[in-house]
């Protein structure tokens, strides 16, 4: 994992910033960026097991992130990209039944996002690699089968103008990680299951190449739905 990530205090996910996706579940679209946090111990490096709890129906939100370069606060969407040191393909896993039971309750779901291996993330890449951030493309594999698959150019809200409201809330800092959102097509991953990604620019050279496998994890805790 990168140095920049190793640094970074936060990782702000972004909600319902594609059309589809916000569709799919049953949601609004927002009227501006929303957003959630996870913590950085779920962080886990290509080549991992992202670890299923008991009793969890885990989801797959396959999206870019966006690591900031030095730290800002009240950012101009102008400037954003002065901001940005990179990217980096992430999965924003999710245990969908655990989240959806407790927003039912009007409760929080931090904890459904912040188990840890739930936010499985590939290398940094440099700015430089990718100068027009609308022109990427990634997918998701599930045992070989593609799930999903996007661009930013779909998003709602633009990389700058998530920079600019997540900035006017709170101060971004080097290494933080933006979650940018994610494409139509989440579904389950299941214990024993083999999840690939990939990030590629528009002419089709890639970028990054993630895999991972899903495994039960047998101890700590276990979802039991009131």
């Amino acid at each position: 994992m990168s140095s920049f990530l190793r640094t970074g205090k936060k990782i702000i996910a972004i909600g319902r910033n594609y059309v589809e996706h916000v569709k799919e579940l049953n949601n609004t679209v927002p009227k501006e960026p929303f957003f959630f946090l996870k913590p950085t111990t779920s962080y886990l490096p290509s080549g991992g097991k992202i670890e299923i709890p008991r009793g969890v129906l885990a989801h797959h939100e396959v999206e870019l992130g966006v690591i900031i370069g030095k730290s800002g606060k009240d950012i101009n969407a102008s400037q954003a990209d002065s901001y940005i040191a990179g990217y980096a393909l992430a999965i924003d896993m999710t245990a969908r039944n655990m989240q959806e039971d407790v927003k039912k309750r009007g409760l929080p779901w931090t904890a459904s996002k912040g188990f840890d291996t739930f936010t499985p993330i590939g290398s940094f890449i440099d700015r430089s690699a990718a100068p027009d951030s609308n022109k990427l493309k990634f997918w998701i594999k599930i045992n070989g089968t593609i799930k999903q698959n996007g661009t930013p150019a779909e998003m709602v809200f633009p990389i700058s103008k998530l920079i600019e409201h997540v900035s006017s809330i709170m101060t971004l800092e080097e290494g933080d990680l933006i979650l940018t959102g994610t494409p139509s097509g989440v579904g389950p991953v299941s214990p024993g299951d083999e999840i690939t990604a990939e990030l590629s620019t528009e002419s089709g050279v890639v970028l990054s190449s993630i895999q991972f496998t899903a495994i039960q994890r047998d101890s700590g805790y276990q979802f039991k739905p009131e």
